[in-house]
C-alpha cells in the first residue's frame, strides 16, 4: 500500500493517536490518580470527579505534548532506524505541520486544564513542558536521557497532590522516586532495542555505554528502589495494609518482569515492556482505591 493510500484510508485522528501511541498514557496516568488518593488519604476522603476530569485532561494533554515533541524532534533518526521508520513522520503517513499542530492543541489543553485546578499549578505546568523539550535532545549528549526521562513521568503524582490543593511533603516526593526509578527501569530495557543503530548514528543510551549485562542490573536496582519508595510514600502519607498489599504485587510483577527477559535472551523484551508496566500501573490503581475505601 502506498504512503498516499495509507492516509487516505486512515482517519487522520488515528494516525495523531499511533503518532504519540495514546494508549501509552496508561503508564503514568494511573500513578496520577493514585498520588490525588494519597492526598486525600489522611482526611478519608475521595477527590471530586470534576478533579479528577480535570488532572485526566491535563495529563492526556501532556503526555501527548511530550510525545509529539519527541516524535517532530527524532523524525531524522527515527528514518534512519529501522525499527522506527514505519512511524507516522518518518513514513509520510502524517506531514510535520500535523503533528508540529497536534503539538500546539495538546498544550492548549494542559494549560487550560491546569486553570480548574489548584491555583499552584498555573504557574508550574511550563516545568514539564521544559522538560519535553529537553528530554528528545539529551540521547544525542549523555546516557542519562533514561533518567531524565524517568524523573519528567514521576511528576505526574506529584503535580496531582499539588493539582488538589495539598501542600507538599513527603509522600508525593517518595512516589516522584519510585516512578521515575520505574520509569527509568524500564526505559533502560526499551533501549536495548536500538543499541546497534544508536551506535551506528552516534547516539547515547545506557546499553551502549555500559553493556547490556550492566543494562539489566541497572534495571533492577531501579526497580528495587521504586518498591522501596513506594513503601515510604504509603508510610508517609498514612495509607493502609492494602496499600502495602499493592506494593507487594508491584514487586512480583517486576520480578516477573526481569525474569522472563534476560542478557542473553531478549525474546520477550516487548512483553515485559509493554504489556507488564502497563499491568503494573493498573494494578497498584487499584489497590490505592481500594485503600482509599477501606
Amino acid at each position: 500500500m502506498t504512503t498516499a493510500k495509507a492516509r487516505s484510508r486512515t482517519p487522520i485522528v488515528w494516525r495523531l493517536a499511533a503518532l504519540v501511541k495514546l494508549e501509552h498514557t496508561l503508564f503514568a496516568l494511573p500513578f496520577a490518580y493514585v498520588g490525588v488518593l494519597l492526598a486525600y488519604r489522611p482526611a478519608k476522603e475521595f477527590p471530586r470527579w470534576e478533579e479528577l476530569l480535570w488532572i485526566t485532561l491535563a495529563m492526556v494533554g501532556a503526555r501527548s505534548l511530550a510525545m509529539g515533541i519527541n516524535r517532530v524532534v527524532d523524525r531524522e533518526i527515527d528514518a534512519r532506524n529501522p525499527r522506527t521508520a514505519g512511524r507516522e513522520l518518518p513514513s509520510g503517513r502524517l506531514d510535520l505541520w500535523q503533528a508540529a499542530l497536534f503539538c500546539l492543541a495538546a498544550l492548549v489543553l494542559l494549560v487550560l486544564a491546569t486553570f480548574r485546578l489548584a491555583p499552584v499549578v498555573r504557574y508550574l505546568w511550563p516545568i514539564p513542558v521544559a522538560a519535553f523539550v529537553i528530554y528528545p535532545y539529551l540521547k544525542r549528549a549523555t546516557w542519562l536521557c533514561h533518567f531524565w526521562l524517568g524523573a519528567t513521568i514521576g511528576l505526574a503524582p506529584l503535580a496531582a497532590w499539588l493539582a488538589v490543593g495539598r501542600s507538599l511533603s513527603p509522600a508525593p516526593f517518595a512516589l516522584w522516586i519510585g516512578v521515575a526509578c520505574w520509569v527509568a527501569g524500564f526505559d533502560l530495557l526499551y533501549g536495548l532495542f536500538d543499541v546497534r543503530v544508536d551506535r551506528e548514528q552516534g547516539l547515547h543510551s545506557f546499553a551502549v555505554r555500559f553493556g547490556v549485562s550492566a543494562t539489566f542490573w541497572a534495571a533492577r536496582a531501579l526497580h528495587l528502589v521504586t518498591v522501596s519508595a513506594l513503601t515510604v510514600a504509603g508510610i508517609a502519607g498514612g495509607a493502609g495494609v492494602v496499600w502495602g498489599l499493592g506494593v507487594v504485587a508491584v514487586a512480583a510483577l517486576l520480578c516477573y518482569e526481569h525474569l522472563i527477559v534476560s542478557p542473553s535472551d531478549l525474546r520477550r523484551l516487548n512483553a515485559a515492556f509493554f504489556t507488564i508496566n502497563g499491568v503494573i500501573a493498573i494494578v497498584f490503581l487499584v489497590f490505592a482505591v481500594a485503600d482509599a475505601l477501606v
